[in-house]
C-alpha cells in the first residue's frame, strides 16, 4: 500500500490524477494549468515570476519523485511539467481568451514538435529537471513569440 506522502506526490505530479487522462494527458495537464495562470495574470509580475520559480522547484523534485515510484524516466502521466510550461508560456501575458488560446497552442506546438533544442534536453538531461526542463524552453519559446505576436499586431 502506498503511503500518504507517495500519494501526495503522484497526486502533484499528476496534476491532481488528470494525467490519467486516457488520451493526451499533456494536453490535459496544459488545461489545468490555466486556473494557476488566471491567478498569475492578476497579481504584480515580480509575486507571479516569485510563483513561477517556487512551482518549478517543487515540480522538479515532484517529477522526479514520481517517476522513481513510477519505475520510468519519464511517465506520460507526469503532467507537472506541462502546468509550469504553461505557466511560463503565458507569464507577464494579460489572461484574455485571445493570448490564452494562442499561447496554449504555440506551448502545445513546441511541447509536441519538440525542435531544438528542446528535443536535445527530452532526451539527455536525466531526473526530475530533465521531465521539467523541456517544457520550460517550450513555455519561454512560447512566451517571447506570443509577445513578439503581440508586439506586431499593435
Amino acid at each position: 500500500m502506498k503511503s500518504f506522502k507517495d500519494k501526495a506526490i503522484l497526486f502533484m505530479a499528476t496534476g491532481g490524477w488528470v494525467g490519467y487522462a486516457p488520451v493526451a494527458p499533456g494536453t490535459f495537464g496544459s488545461i489545468a494549468a490555466l486556473p494557476l495562470c488566471l491567478l498569475l495574470a492578476s497579481v504584480d509580475i515580480g509575486v507571479a515570476v516569485a510563483l513561477v520559480i517556487g512551482l518549478i522547484v517543487l515540480s522538479v523534485w515532484t517529477a522526479h519523485m514520481a517517476a522513481m515510484r513510477m519505475g520510468q524516466s519519464d511517465p506520460k502521466q507526469v503532467v507537472i511539467d506541462e502546468i509550469c510550461g504553461m505557466a511560463v508560456a503565458l507569464l507577464g501575458h494579460p489572461f484574455s481568451p485571445l493570448c490564452v488560446l494562442a499561447g496554449f497552442a504555440l506551448f502545445r506546438g513546441f511541447d509536441i514538435l519538440k525542435p531544438f533544442p528542446i528535443r536535445w534536453v527530452d532526451r539527455n538531461v536525466p531526473g526530475g529537471w530533465g521531465i521539467v526542463l523541456d517544457d520550460l524552453i517550450a513555455g519561454v519559446c512560447a512566451n517571447a513569440l506570443l509577445h513578439m505576436g503581440i508586439f506586431l499586431l499593435n
